[in-house]
Formats: C-alpha cells, structure tokens, sequence
C-alpha cells in the first residue's frame, strides 16, 4: 500500500504550507509536560538552586524534546497515511488526504530532528543523548521492519518509554552529575503504559475489531479482556515501583497514593466513553475533572517532595541490612552522589 496507489478519500487542502505545519502536531506538544516531574524531582533531590541559567537551560531542553517529538510526528505521519485513511478520524490527516510533499516532508523529519539535537547539545551532553533516544525510539516504532506498533503488548512498552525519556530530559536539564532514580524510571514508564494501553482498549471498542485490525496489525492479538488485564499489570507495576522510589527517597509522598490511585481510577472511567478523550490525550484538557484530580495529585506530590515528617520513618522502620534486625531510621533525603 502507497501513498500512491490510493484514490484520496477527501479533497486536498490549497494551503500546502499548512498541512506540512500541521505534521508537526504542534496541539501535541502538551505531552512534554511529562519533562517537568523531571526537573522538579531532580531539583529537590540533586539540592540545584534555581536561577537564571536553570531557567535558560530548561527553555532550551523543553524546545529541544518539542523539536524531536516533532520530527517524529511527520514520520508517523508519513509512514501511517494509508493505515490512517481507514480510521474514523485519523483519515483527515495532511498525509492521509495527499496534502503534503513527501520529500519536503521527509526532509522536515531530517531538519527538525537535527534542530532538537543541537538545542540539546547546546545544554549537555546526558540531554543530548536523552532526545536522541527519543528519536530512535520514533524510528523504531514506525519504520518496517521493525515497526514495534504492530507488534502487541511491545507497541505499548516502545511507545510508553518515552515517558522515562521525557523524565530525563527533565532531569539532565537540571543536573548531569548524578543518574535519575531508576525505581522512579519504571514506574514512569509503566504509568505511560497504563494510559497508552487505555488508549489501545477505548480504539478497540470505538472502530470495532475487524476495522481495527485493518487499522493497526496488533489488534489482531488483542480482545477487550487481553487490553483490561495488561492494563491492571501496567497499574500494579507503576504503583510497586512508584512506592520502591518512596521507601528509599520520601516516605512522605506516600500521602500522595489515594490521589494518583483516584486519577487513575477516573481515567479508566473515561476509556469507555464513547469517542473518549483517553484517544487523544493531548485533548485532555477539556475533561475538567480529570484536569481537577491532575492539578491536585501535582500538588501533593510537589509539596511532599519539601515537607518533612520525622514521625514517618518512626512508624515504618526498616530493617538493618547487617544485623537483620529492626531498628529506626530517620529518612532524609540522598546526597547528591547517592541518587540513582
């Protein structure tokens, strides 16, 4: 199937420049605030004071990551046009309805990309390599052979990696000196998977699964039970490692559970929605309650990242690694060099 071979569906737009902006998705860029836990969590832990060269330095990362997550929009695009013509929304894309130049857009993947790579550059070289993986992982899953979103179940971890990405760019923006948490790692990655399998389970049920298979080859494997139950794995998995992070750098977030265990309650909620927003998650922001929970669960984890409470650590004592016996421990916070 090429771009070549099918009699376009819906009448091209005139405006050429347009479309090929509109490959960048910029309406996307919202997912990039998966950068900032990053940089708050990496300020509180790393003990960088905040001035003007933290805020230079984030203005850039922040554009170097929007650039990158770009140039992987157009080679979605590109690469997903005759998939995207046989689904119910997705059919009105640029590429899909043969508004755009296919090598002007090509080389638009090529410059945007090698933009975000020096704006990285320009802040270390850890972020560099943060946007780069990003990039690959774009190539991966999109270009065949390969094309890891036609594979199920590895369409979903390839996909929600980028959330563990996003989390260092967030941190090498603010420090290079030590690694980010790698408890916190995964279980960023597994709440990313947790909503992009939601987002598989609302597709399934709104295209019905004959469509569907024509749409995307993984939903061949999937049923609405198969999607339900790896999205209770992906839940339980981002909590475990979620409260691995807090036993071993701030026990006082744990007071943060009940409102990330709502939000993500509710967001479960709204994938059986008809022609649910769990879809397109840059659209989010229309969900007032959702934005309400979210708003709420920052809040709490924000202020409990600053907030000490002693008494914690006398109520949950760990035990000594050496003696195996209990004993209390005052928790504070890692220095520098220990992070990771």
């Amino acid at each position: 199937m090429s771009l070549t071979t099918i009699t376009p569906p819906i009448k091209a737009p005139k405006n050429r420049v347009a479309a090929h902006l509109h490959l960048f998705r910029l309406d996307h860029s919202v997912k990039q605030i998966f950068v900032i836990p990053g940089i708050v969590i990496a300020v509180s832990l790393a003990g960088v004071a905040l001035d003007s060269a933290l805020l230079v330095r984030a203005l850039l990362g922040l554009a170097a990551v929007i650039a990158v997550a770009s140039s992987n929009y157009v080679l979605n695009e590109l690469l997903d046009a005759p998939f995207d013509r046989l689904h119910p929304t997705k059919r009105t894309r640029p590429a899909a309805c043969f508004s755009v130049s296919i090598p002007a857009a090509y080389a638009q993947w090529l410059v945007t990309a090698a933009a975000g790579f020096a704006l990285a550059l320009a802040v270390s070289k850890p972020l560099f390599f943060s946007v780069l993986g990003l990039w690959v992982m774009g190539c991966l899953y999109n270009i065949p052979p390969i094309r890891t979103k036609d594979i199920p179940y590895i369409d979903v971890v390839s996909e929600s990696i980028n959330n563990p990405i996003r989390f260092c760019v967030g941190w090498y923006i603010v420090t290079s000196a030590v690694l980010p948490p790698v408890s916190l790692l995964i279980a960023y990655w597994m709440l990313g998977a947790y909503f992009m399998a939601l987002k598989r389970f609302s597709e399934y049920r709104q295209i019905g699964r004959d469509s569907a298979v024509k749409y995307r080859r993984s939903f061949a494997f999937y049923t609405e039970q198969s999607l339900l139950v790896s999205v209770l794995f992906y839940a339980a998995a981002a909590m475990l490692f979620f409260g691995a992070f807090i036993m071993r750098y701030r026990m006082e977030m744990v007071f943060s559970f009940p409102f990330v265990a709502l939000l993500m309650a509710d967001y479960f909620k709204l994938s059986f929605v008809e022609d649910s927003p769990v879809q397109n998650p840059e659209k989010l922001y229309r969900e007032p309650r959702i934005m309400a929970l979210l708003v709420v669960c920052s809040i709490v984890l924000t202020v409990m990242l600053y907030v000490r409470l002693p008494w914690l650590a006398r109520m949950f004592p760990r035990s000594s690694p050496h003696h195996g016996t209990r004993h209390q421990v005052a928790l504070s916070m890692p220095r520098a060099d220990q992070v990771g």
